[in-house]
């Protein structure tokens, strides 16, 4: 058959045409895969973007979030403690976006501050909403926060150096938090009231925004803690969230428990060895002087306590080794002992 066609095939379909006799065709559209041809109504259909590709994988997020609630739950302590009151953290939000979608939607003037990490190439930073900030700086001037005004100016140097002891204290939560993954040092860099002037990475690159939620009496607020992923992609193996897991649970304890016998064994205790107990009256102590003897009821034969920390321990008996006093260990301490 010719794929020409001639002027009478033409008159025939113009003429269809004008009669409505002519039906389009149309073919629905299809997948194919390695599995053939696959039908639409059983296939989930995502938009993906481009210009904002994922970067970070479902798992590795999921990882992320898990190891920053961490971070908020110590935060959230530390605070409490250094504002002796109660102050609650919890994660609000856990995204990727590009760094010029996250500097557009930060207030200004606000707390911006810049976060180094001496393993890692690259800067955090860590913003803190004025809505937040103010009510911490009246609590550390001794405020109440019932009538307290937001101002929308930078921070006075005062402020800063307040402020300063809040970033130390979020630091400290970050490298106890990221611990557990990868041995890093998170320490607080130069800080900025307007975002719009500190570029750490492109506009459009691609970085991890985790909100928390910070609440304290009657007053709440935002921080934001913006994570490059250039910064963080050399240690994102150590991220999967199925491996981190995994090996978490069957490690952690292992190695806490390394790290708190390492810990007790360079603690001191407080050692006393009691040999025998009396009683007497004020006046007989009062005149108690150098040499003078305190007789009891107990024999020097009859075995000694051993006390731990003010704690009866060991039940031992009283010798001598190289010319000096020494209590020998017979057993541990029960309550049935009568010494």
């Amino acid at each position: 058959m010719s794929d020409v066609l001639n002027q009478s095939d033409i008159d025939s379909l113009l003429s269809a045409l004008d009669d409505g006799d002519l039906v389009e065709e149309t073919d629905r559209p299809s997948i194919f895969s390695r599995r053939r041809k696959r039908d639409l109504d059983l296939i989930e259909i995502k938009p993906y973007d481009f210009k904002r590709p994922e970067r970070v994988s479902k798992d590795q997020m999921q990882a992320l979030q898990q190891l920053h609630e961490n971070f908020a739950r110590n935060f959230g302590a530390a605070l409490s403690g250094f504002l002796r009151m109660i102050v609650e953290v919890h994660i609000a939000n856990c995204e990727q976006m590009t760094y010029g979608e996250f500097i557009a939607g930060l207030p200004n003037p606000t707390s911006f501050n810049l976060i180094n990490v001496d393993q890692l190439d690259g800067q955090l930073c860590l913003e803190l909403s004025p809505l937040i900030i103010y009510p911490i700086i009246d609590r550390l001037l001794g405020g109440n926060n019932r009538d307290l005004f937001i101002p929308q100016r930078p921070l006075t140097m005062i402020e800063q150096r307040l402020i300063g002891q809040v970033i130390v204290r979020a630091m400290n939560a970050l490298t106890e938090a990221w611990d557990g993954v990868r041995e890093l040092t998170f320490t607080a860099g130069d800080s900025e009231s307007n975002p719009h002037l500190v570029q750490i990475v492109p506009p459009n690159e691609v970085v991890v925004v985790v909100t928390f939620e910070l609440k304290m009496a009657n007053r709440a607020g935002a921080v934001n803690l913006c994570i490059p992923f250039k910064v963080i992609e050399p240690i994102m193996g150590d991220l999967n969230a199925q491996q981190w897991f995994s090996s978490g649970k069957a490690t952690d304890s292992e190695a806490l428990a390394q790290r708190l016998a390492q810990n007790l064994s360079r603690a001191t205790l407080t050692v006393t060895g009691v040999l025998a107990e009396t009683s007497m009256t004020v006046r007989d102590l009062l005149a108690l002087s150098r040499g003078d003897l305190i007789t009891t009821e107990k024999p020097a034969s009859q075995p000694a306590v051993l006390m731990v920390e003010d704690e009866k321990k060991f039940v031992c008996h009283l010798g001598q080794i190289d010319g000096s006093r020494a209590l020998r260990v017979v057993k541990p301490y029960t309550f049935e002992d009568r010494v």
